[in-house]
């Protein structure tokens, strides 16, 4: 995987790097963590080396015991110049959080610590997400300091909205979450870095809406928050990854294409667009079964009674697979409630044309639907898999895996 060096400077969101340090180690990547003196008032150099299994340094004129290189690498014989080696080693630099403070110098091109000399020559993608006091960012100073990173082709992460460390305080200038921090590394890391580097998967999300009216639609309850954790799963491997997203209301995951559906013919035109040049389809969106027959012109009159007839939709994923290519794999969902879901499942995957379906179980209230975590069987030719409750991104990776082990065993190119 990649090699990420991550620079800490001094401020209370400090504490979410630590997370960010861990879930990027749990990912693969190997960490080496440089500090800033004030980062030390916040959180412990020891709390990092533990996670990351390597030193942490703080200033240019620290020994690095492992002379530049990254945790499960060989050190090199002779002792290079720290803060030289380090930046010349790493596949992408994030400066996270980026204080007031550190921004100004890194904008100025002061070298005063391991993290700004290392940051000066640094020639990888370089990433620096702020985290302040609001007033703080929004003075016309650090605004004309990021404007000058962005400027010389430094990846700006845009701080989240929320309250702040200050009692009481509110506004933006929060570090986004580390699972989206460890994305958008993910995303600026140079071809060749990930697994499913030449993969095109294509994913779709959410839930459609039907009109019967200017005002009233036929919908479900779909989140898309399955299909964004399989989009930012797929990117996190190094796939080219476009998101088709119906009436989905959260941002997409960083370095996925996004394009935005309605109804179910909108998401069937798009998908069959897109799923040409697709090496995987992942069809987690939930499109409608039903549209109303005739849509009214004007608002109905809840005056009276109602009929409405409805008529059925195109079968998306039985079509796409109809006219599939060699190499393209296909994953749909089935969402049953209670006995027998497993062989209505099964049927499924046979009647649809697909390589995988993923069965979730609905009759269960807390999951699926609008929750972060899920339970799944995956089902394949071969037999069915059960996936425990996790969270919705631990069942993207296995669902993923599966698609893996589906398409060595055919002996499917990854590109």
């Amino acid at each position: 995987m990649a090699r990420i060096l991550l620079g800490v400077s001094g401020g209370i969101a400090a504490y979410k790097s630590l997370e960010l340090a861990r879930l990027a180690t749990v990912a693969g990547h190997g960490v080496r963590v440089l500090m800033t003196e004030s980062a030390g008032r916040f959180v412990g150099a020891a709390s990092f080396e533990g996670i990351v299994g390597a030193p942490v340094l703080v200033s240019e004129f620290d020994r690095d015991p492992l002379r530049g290189s990254f945790p499960g690498e060989p050190r090199p014989e002779h002792d290079p110049i720290g803060h030289l080696e380090l930046a010349a080693n790493c596949d992408a630099y994030l400066v996270a959080p980026a204080s007031a403070n550190t921004v100004a110098k890194l904008a100025a091109g002061v070298a005063d610590s391991m993290l700004t000399t290392s940051f000066l020559a640094c020639t990888a993608p370089r990433l620096v997400a702020p985290a302040m006091n609001d007033r703080m960012l929004a003075d016309a100073a650090t605004q004309a300091n990021l404007e000058t990173l962005r400027r010389r082709g430094v990846d700006v992460i845009e701080p989240e909205e929320g309250r702040l460390a200050s009692r009481g305080e509110h506004g933006r200038g929060r570090l986004p979450d580390p699972a989206r921090l460890l994305a958008r590394v993910e995303s600026a890391l140079p071809a060749g870095s990930g697994p499913w580097d030449g993969l095109r998967v294509l994913v779709t999300a959410g839930g459609t809406r039907e009109p019967v009216d200017p005002v009233r639609f036929l919908g479900n309850r779909s989140s898309g928050r399955m299909g964004l954790a399989l989009a930012a799963a797929a990117a996190r491997r190094g796939a080219d990854v476009t998101l088709i997203a119906a009436n989905v209301s959260l941002p997409e995951p960083a370095g996925v294409r996004r394009i935005d559906v309605e109804t179910a013919a909108e998401l069937a035109e798009a998908a069959r667009t897109e799923f040409a040049a697709s090496h995987v389809l992942a069809m987690a969106a939930a499109p409608a079964d039903f549209r109303a027959a005739e849509v009214a012109e004007g608002k109905l009159s809840r005056q009276g009674s109602l009929e409405l007839r409805l008529e059925p939709t195109e079968d998306i994923l039985a079509g796409l697979a109809a006219g599939r290519s060699a190499g393209q794999t296909i994953v749909g969902f089935a969402a049953e409630h209670g006995d027998g879901g497993v062989e209505r499942a099964r049927a499924k995957l046979e009647r649809k044309g697909a390589d995988l379906i993923v069965l979730n179980d609905v009759s269960d209230t807390t999951i699926g639907f609008e929750s972060e975590e899920n339970a799944v069987t995956l089902i394949d030719s071969t037999g069915e898999t059960a996936v425990p409750r996790a969270s919705k991104d631990s069942i993207a990776d296995a669902i993923l895996d599966r698609v893996d082990q589906l398409r060595a065993r055919e002996s499917l190119p990854k590109r």
